[in-house]
């Protein structure tokens, strides 16, 4: 029953993952609930294991069907890979706790900004010379990507908001960009995990295929539909993560 509750969990973590980013609001509540004795670092280092696969699917879809700037792209994710080895070992020497409070106040600026904007991200329109866009990428993601490693919570949104707001992109391409990023930082925090012995493989790895078909379906309702859909779920989403993160900061 344990097995079949995460992996329903990480089905729909997928699905949402592969449009805005915030899975983890579903899977990583599901695991701790379904497994509450366990270590917590091997339930993060599990839901990794079974993240970064599904995140990786969405990456190959987007790239099919989304012109995806590469040159600006791989020197970005290879800064998201160091910050989030960078941030997976601050963790292991300062306690992320004093985040928690900081957490709720930052996603509510991105929330009421995005919908203060209306016509935010509904034009792909890079706004830099490519030498500046690939720095100002870059930069995105070593900060976001260290803080992945470093605590977690809102990622992908995060990666969303900066690439509309600071790039120009759409929210389309934004996600699919965002996607390639997560790979980068969550493939370094699963290495750093995987070294310490805190992934469950075999639930890891069934969750994988529950993943995987949640982000196929969720990539595809994406790119059908288009920027102003992906927008409207990147609003609900940061909404309840403004919820769940306020509710952990200030009532738990």
């Amino acid at each position: 029953m344990e097995i079949l509750i995460a992996s329903i969990a990480s089905l729909f973590a997928g699905l949402i993952d592969s449009i805005v980013g915030g899975g983890g609001l579903i899977l990583v509540p599901a695991l701790f609930a379904t497994f509450p004795s366990s270590p917590p670092a091997t339930l993060f280092g599990t839901n990794k294991c079974a993240s970064v696969w599904g995140t990786s699917i969405a990456t190959l879809q987007y790239a099919r069907r989304v012109d995806m700037r590469w040159r600006v792209l791989i020197p970005a994710a290879l800064f998201a890979l160091v910050g989030g080895f960078s941030g997976a070992w601050t963790v292991t020497q300062v306690n992320p706790d004093f985040l928690r409070r900081f957490l709720p106040v930052v996603l509510s600026a991105v929330f009421i900004y995005t919908l203060a904007k209306k016509n935010l991200g509904h034009v792909h329109a890079p706004l830099h010379p490519l030498g500046r866009e690939i720095a100002i990428a870059c930069l995105i993601g070593a900060i976001v990507g260290w803080y992945d490693g470093f605590f977690g919570p809102g990622t992908g949104s995060f990666f969303i908001f900066l690439f509309v707001r600071i790039l120009g992109y759409d929210f389309l391409n934004a996600s699919a960009a965002a996607k390639l990023l997560n790979v980068a930082a969550n493939g370094a925090a699963l290495l750093l995990f995987a070294s310490k012995g805190h992934v469950w493989w075999q639930l890891g790895l069934i969750m994988a295929g529950a993943n995987i078909t949640g982000s196929l379906i969720g990539t595809r309702l994406a790119l059908k539909h288009g920027p102003s859909f992906v927008r409207r779920i990147f609003v609900v989403v940061v909404g309840c993560l403004i919820l769940k993160t306020g509710y952990d900061a200030f009532f738990r």
